[in-house]
């Protein structure tokens, strides 16, 4: 892998002499033009979800922000599109819509239950979903505004114990995003084009102001496409879907300077597909299956600031997800007798709620902010055939009892001290189906300690220590199944499972200037280095050859994963680029080999001009990944490079105001390429299309 090393350093090297080369050009351009604004990069973004707000640059965790242009600008069709810029993230599975789960530093895996490994939230509500050969996360791009990925186990503090890779934050549109000073009501409709699914959109958002103090939007999405074709034509089967999807939502503002803010949302995504692929995170031989996708969020969140009480700045959120399967009519099902092809239902429903204050002491030398918060959840997990239960998918409640401080000490704006800790109270308890099995009670513990430290307004350094412990799952506690030929005694529950521990290191540094190369540019560069230790990782016990019991999941090896991810950005008033670079090594320290849920070493880069004065950005993107041969069944990956080009068009003015035009190709040179932790063929050539108005009064 010496070599991927050597192939990526040279890469960005050119990347780096590409970004001067064009920023000097756009020099020459403008050296005559002063503008009124600084350029805001990816970097320079706010961050909401984690603690204290402030820009992702100056947090001693890597984060990165995703926003409105970014999600629009990526014309995503799923989920997996709006990442593909994101260092550290790699989207585990399929194209397919059904079959998406994530990956961040090495954590997440196609054929393992990894789900809870990685915290994913909607609006504050925990999203989680865990079926075989489904993915974890159904949902539609168009929701969206924002999405925050922390990555590293040091974001357990705030979110939950277990976060071993991390989390990610999605945060749905408001009425404000679409409501002019001055304006009532607002509408905006959008549609777009795939060519390669010879895909649609039609999409439509009303937002209402109904006083001063209240905002509705009501927002509605219609989705579909055929099976997309790969590099050499080949037709994905099963990748072909129709979705439905909304957001419901009320805003309401009150008390002094109506600071207090009190939202209440309804989200929903729908998928109703026949004889669809039964594998839906990769092509299998398991034939077709009618099923039925629905997710549900119901959010309350109230919020006071109260910026004239240093001892209040109160959050509270309430939640409800529902994420159910129902499929019927499997072709499979003449030919076996399992219950994975019977008629069944699976899903997972979870009431939620979490509450946080944070303390504002200050001087004139110190600001100090001490978060303290308590959050409480209770999941059911469903899994039923017209035969009766499902051995290999345990039916029961996870509840849990988490108590979190975290306090924020910043001294003379140089350095930045965060020591966090948290403690979760884990019951599992299994349904009365489970024959034999015992309710199962723990406890998580999760500290930190994290600094950063500016010498100066342009370079700071930081640096971070976590542990956090991640408790089994119903799954992982409970599952078993019937004797086989592999496993002649059947495979039975493990009351004995331990929980898993992460200890995890990260260094790293920062660097932003502004007025670099001409007035009112930017660059900025974070760079970060990560050592994950893990120990007692939970997974699936082998068959030794004989004929008694084998318990379905076990504690059987220690594990470490390290990496570097790089984030650099450069903006002006005429030219923009953005660099990310990922690498990731880990290893079953018990066998020696390779872990086989390490992504490739990435480097994503964007070129791009504009038209300022037309509205006009331009541009050029690339993914570069190197060959990996991690000891998978499925391997060695060819190392690849994908293209995309895309032009946006932005009216801001006259008649037009409001008027998006977007365009792209992507996989430009129409290339057979294929991720190691996917299941499938990544798309060919692909043109897409969108066009947005929005009219308001």
């Amino acid at each position: 892998m010496g070599l991927a090393h050597r192939n990526a350093a040279a890469l960005m090297s050119g990347v780096a002499l590409g970004i001067l080369a064009l920023s000097q050009a756009a020099r020459a351009e403008d050296e005559e033009t002063s503008a009124t604004r600084v350029a805001t990069t990816a970097l320079q973004r706010i961050v909401v979800g984690a603690g204290v707000e402030k820009v992702a640059i100056d947090t001693p965790q890597a984060v990165t922000v995703i926003d409105q242009e970014e999600i629009d600008s990526a014309q995503a069709t799923t989920i997996a599109d709006i990442f593909r810029q994101t260092p550290g993230v790699t989207m585990v599975g399929s194209d397919r819509v059904g079959g998406q789960s994530f990956n961040i530093r090495g954590i997440g895996e196609l054929g393992a239950p990894d789900e809870s490994k990685i915290i994913v939230s909607v609006d504050g509500a925990v999203k989680f979903f865990e079926q075989y050969r489904m993915g974890s996360f159904f949902s539609d791009p168009e929701l969206y505004k924002q999405v925050e990925v922390l990555r590293g186990p040091a974001s357990s503090t705030l979110y939950g114990a277990g976060a071993l890779g991390g989390v990610i934050n999605f945060t749905t549109k408001d009425a404000s995003d679409f409501l002019d000073e001055g304006e009532t009501v607002a509408v905006r409709l959008k549609s777009m084009y795939d060519s390669n699914k010879d895909g649609v959109l039609a999409s439509g958002i009303v937002a209402v102001r109904l006083s001063p103090q209240t905002e509705a939007l009501l927002s509605g999405n219609f989705r579909r496409a055929d099976d997309y074709k790969t590099g050499n034509g080949t037709v994905i089967a099963g990748s072909a879907f129709e979705a439905l999807s909304g957001l419901a939502k009320v805003t309401h503002r009150f008390g002094e300077d109506n600071e207090q803010t009190v939202r209440l949302s309804y989200e929903r995504w729908q998928s109703d597909a026949d004889d669809t692929e039964y594998s839906q995170t990769g092509t299998f031989a398991f034939g077709t299956i009618d099923r039925e996708i629905t997710d549900q969020t119901v959010v309350f969140a109230y919020e006071n600031p109260a910026s004239g009480n240093p001892l209040l700045d109160f959050k509270l959120n309430l939640s409800f997800s529902d994420t159910s399967v129902h499929q019927d009519n499997a072709s499979m099902r003449r030919f076996s007798t399992s219950p994975l092809f019977l008629d069944s239902d699976y899903a997972y429903r979870t009431w939620q709620a979490k509450a946080q204050n944070t303390f504002e002491m200050s001087s004139d030398t110190f600001q100090n902010y001490l978060t303290v918060g308590s959050q409480v959840s209770h999941q059911q997990r469903i899994g039923s055939t017209t035969a009766g239960y499902v051995d290999f998918h345990p039916e029961g409640t996870d509840t849990k009892v988490g108590f979190f401080v975290q306090d924020e000490f910043i001294w003379n704006e140089r350095l930045t001290i965060i020591p966090g800790a948290r403690v979760d109270f884990v019951s599992l308890a299994p349904d009365a189906s489970v024959p034999g099995a015992n309710s199962s009670n723990d406890i998580a513990f999760s500290p930190k300690i994290a600094a950063m430290y500016k010498f100066t307004d342009s370079f700071s350094v930081f640096g971070s220590i976590a542990h956090t412990e991640r408790l089994p799952t119903l799954d992982e506690m409970f599952s078993a199944s019937a004797a086989t030929a592999t496993y002649p005694g059947g495979r039975t529950f493990n009351p004995n499972l331990k929980k898993e521990k992460s200890n995890n290191f990260e260094a790293g540094f920062a660097i932003s200037h502004n007025d670099v190369l001409q007035d009112a540019d930017s660059i900025q560069l974070k760079t970060t280095a990560f050592y994950n230790d893990l120990t007692d990782l939970i997974a699936s016990g082998q068959n030794q050859g004989q004929a008694r019991p084998v318990p379905y999941f076990v504690n059987v090896h220690r594990a470490h994963i390290y990496g570097v991810e790089v984030e650099a950005a450069y903006e002006s008033r005429y030219v923009f680029a953005n660099l990310a670079y990922t690498s990731v090594r880990g290893e079953n320290e018990t066998t020696g080999q390779d872990l086989t849920s390490i992504p490739s070493d990435k480097v994503a880069v964007t070129l791009g001009g504009r038209l300022p004065d037309y509205g006009v950005d331009f541009g050029w993107r690339a993914l570069f990944a190197s060959s990996i041969d991690t000891g998978a069944t499925t391997g060695p990956f060819a190392g690849y490079a994908v293209h995309d080009a895309f032009v946006n068009w932005k009216l801001d003015e006259g008649q037009f105001k409001g008027l998006e035009l977007r365009a792209s190709v992507e996989n430009i040179f129409d290339k057979r390429y294929r991720d190691n932790l996917a299941g499938d063929d990544g798309k060919g050539r692909t043109f897409k299309l969108s066009l947005a108005k929005k009219f308001g009064w």
